[in-house]
Formats: structure tokens, sequence, C-alpha cells
């Protein structure tokens, strides 16, 4: 934690981290939620496998607020393997919304546009040795680099490695509760460009955007801290896509990009997921990041597929 950056000669506040007593108690009790299937919280402050729901078979309008609640009670909701085609997979996003259809239209699969297919498996099934999209390695928030952000992300393992390619997710709002006074007040009007150019560009290097997508997709202005619309809870809203801070010098937003990303990060409000062949996962964007895992892509098959459901301009 700095509490003066040296390289770039600017001071920085300490990062002071500080106990919350509330949030997290509260926020994983499930006495005051009447859900219609079994939860269990996979870690006391993060994340819920939902039990006894079967995709396939369709989700009603009340099964569905059930879900809704947990996961805006939880975060991060895993559902156990199962067999769930990909017009399931887009069936259940549209519960949630409007599905985002992805600008990098080479990764749309199975004839739905709203899905992004990230394999490393070639043509007969086997590794070919390539990494589909190194910039999941890093935290980052789905579809902030969008005027209307992203709201859920529904991924499914259809092939798992059996060493790597894990899941992480992080606590955005109890990222922002352990702030100090000091930090909580610089960053409360701040706004970051996120730009999936500069994301896609640093990270990957290669299968690059192309000149139409970039038009398509500028770079756009968000808060750093957000008010999530359903809870009212304040939270961090940064990751990998942000790249400098409105009217701040360039090196400079950058370093206070890096430290916040960095210390938003905790161990106990963090879940780690190493994937089974079938599981699906769907997460809040507006209030979790998450990154993959490596993985060696030459010796062992990844196949993941998800959507992205647009929520809202964040404020």
């Amino acid at each position: 934690m700095l509490q003066e950056s040296e390289r770039c000669g600017i001071y920085l506040p300490t990062l002071k981290i500080q106990s919350d007593p509330v949030t997290h108690e509260a926020m994983n009790s499930t006495a005051d939620l009447r859900l219609p299937f079994a939860v269990r919280p996979l870690t006391p402050n993060l994340g819920a496998e939902i039990l006894g729901v079967e995709l396939k078979d369709g989700v009603s309008d009340e099964l569905f607020k059930g879900i809704f609640q947990a996961f805006l009670r939880y975060q991060v909701l895993l559902f156990p393997p199962q067999d769930v085609p990909p017009g399931v997979q887009v069936a259940f996003a549209r519960h949630f919304g409007e599905v985002q259809i992805h600008v990098m239209n080479q990764y749309h699969a199975d004839g739905h546009p709203e899905l992004y297919r990230l394999s490393n498996l070639d043509e007969d099934g086997k590794p070919n040795g390539k990494h589909p999209d190194k910039g999941t390695l890093a935290w980052h928030t789905d579809g902030s680099w969008s005027r209307v952000t992203g709201q859920a992300t529904i991924i499914y393992g259809e092939v798992v490695p059996e060493t790597g390619g894990e899941t992480h997710f992080c606590d955005m709002y109890g990222a922002y509760d352990r702030l100090s006074d000091a930090w909580k007040a610089r960053i409360a009007t701040l706004r970051a460009v996120h730009n999936l150019d500069f994301s896609r560009t640093r990270r990957h290097g290669i299968d690059l955007m192309t000149e139409e997508q970039k038009r398509d997709k500028p770079p756009v202005d968000q808060p750093i801290v957000r008010t999530h619309p359903e809870t009212g809870r304040k939270c961090i809203y940064l990751g990998d896509h942000a790249e400098y801070i409105v009217g701040m010098p360039y090196d400079e937003g950058r370093a206070l990009i890096e430290e916040l990303n960095a210390a938003a990060v905790h161990p106990d409000l963090t879940y780690e997921h190493r994937w089974k062949p079938g599981e699906l996962i769907a997460w809040d964007n507006r209030c979790v990041m998450h990154r993959a895992t490596a993985y060696d892509p030459a010796t062992q098959g990844r196949v993941v597929r998800r959507c992205t459901v647009l929520g809202e301009v964040p404020h």
C-alpha cells in the first residue's frame, strides 16, 4: 500500500483498511428471503450455490424472482453441473434484461449473437496453444467500456482444464467500505475513462479490435464510486478497462487506478472458483470484479461461453 508514489512523484493518501461490522453478516443471512430453492453460501462474505434448479426445465417468473433476490444478496451465484444448451443460457439471461451483443463479433457462438465463446481448441478438439483472451487474466468488470454497462454476466463451462483456468471474484461493496475516509473523499467525484481497445491491446496483443469496432465502442467515462441501483450501496467501479482519470495528468491517473485496483482485492472478500464441466455462474458486474487464472493452452482445453446482460448508466 502506497503512502507516496516515488515512481510518479505524486502523493497518494494512505490506504488504511477499516473493518465494517455490519455489512457481510447481514448480507449473507437468508432469514428475510423466501426462496423456492436451497442456498449454500460459498464463503462467509461472497457467493452462493443454488441447489435444486434445473435451468433447462425453464425458469418461471416466480422462480426468477427468488434467483434475483439471491443474486442481489450474494452477488455471485453458482449452479451445479447440468446441461445448459446455448438457447437455454440465452433464455435465462433474458430474464435479467436485454442481453448484450458484444462488439467483438468474432467471438459470437452457436448461432446466438448474444453468446461469446472463449476456446483454445482447434477444429479437431485439441488444444491449439493459444489463449483466446489474455485480458480475462486481469481483474475487471464486464461491459464497463460501454455507456450502458453490464449488469449480470452468465458463464457456462463446457470444457475445463485440470489445472488453472479458475475464475476468481471480489466484492466491490466491501472494497469501498474498507477505504479510509481520506480515500473516499479523494475519489468521491472522480471519473475514469474505460476503453476496450486499451485493455485489449495491452493485455492480448493479437486479434485486436477493427477500426469499425473501435468506432462502435469509443472510450467512455464512468464514476469511480457508483451506487448500486437496487441495493443503494456504494462500491468501487474500476478494473482493467479503466485507462485514465478525467481531469488528471495521464501518469497520475494511471497510478491512482493501479493502486485502487490492487487495494480493492481482499482475500476474505474473494471467492475462487475451480470449475467442473457443466457448471454455470451468474454474477453482478455492478459490485463485483472478476478474473480468470492462467492455464497451459498447449496441453489443457478450456471452453466457456458467456453472455452479459445490459444494465444502466452508472451514477
